[in-house]
């Protein structure tokens, strides 16, 4: 029986999820499975590759054969290395570590007593709000002074335009 380590695919249309199983390569993608020894998550951001080392390894010392899929996952995760005996020459990327909520909602709560909140807990919708605020206040003040220099503009080209039409009415008194 030829025993192969290949991807089984699951989750949804357009949310691909695989397990690293080990079948008979007789068998249907999706079928029957001798064993699952580990997860792949290409969505995730890095992409996700779980393996159980030890399991791999088993079942490549008795002679399963990985697919090139598998293969490549294997060779990330240094799996295919020490099998092989090669140096490992990837490593892989790790996710940051995601903070904790409760840590969140502290440093919130810190700074909404301390004035203004300042951290990420506020809603986007409550920071819009702020932002148009501080917006419109400037607004304001550059919306008056417009006003007064188109004033002081009409005032200066008054007496301007005055002064002609009383120095054509002298002419004409002449």
């Amino acid at each position: 029986m030829a025993v192969k380590i290949r991807l089984k695919r699951m989750g949804k249309i357009r949310t691909p999820f695989y397990r690293i199983v080990v079948a008979d390569s007789r068998t249907k993608r999706d079928g029957r499975v001798i064993e699952e020894i580990g997860t792949y998550n290409p969505k995730a951001d890095p992409s996700v590759i779980i393996v159980v080392s030890d399991r791999a390894q088993y079942w490549l010392g008795v002679g399963a054969q990985p697919t090139e899929a598998v293969t490549a996952l294997l060779k990330l995760t240094g799996d295919w290395e020490s099998f092989t005996g090669e140096k490992q020459t990837r490593t892989l990327e790790v996710a940051a570590p995601k903070r904790d909520k409760a840590e969140i909602f502290d440093e919130a709560l810190k700074d909404l007593h301390a004035g203004e909140a300042k951290s990420d807990a506020t809603t986007k919708k409550a920071a819009a709000k702020k932002a148009e605020k501080k917006a419109e206040e400037p607004k304001a003040d550059k919306a008056e002074e417009p006003k007064a220099d188109k004033a002081e503009k009409k005032a200066e080209e008054a007496p301007a335009a005055e002064a002609p039409a009383a120095e054509a009415s002298e002419e004409a008194k002449a």
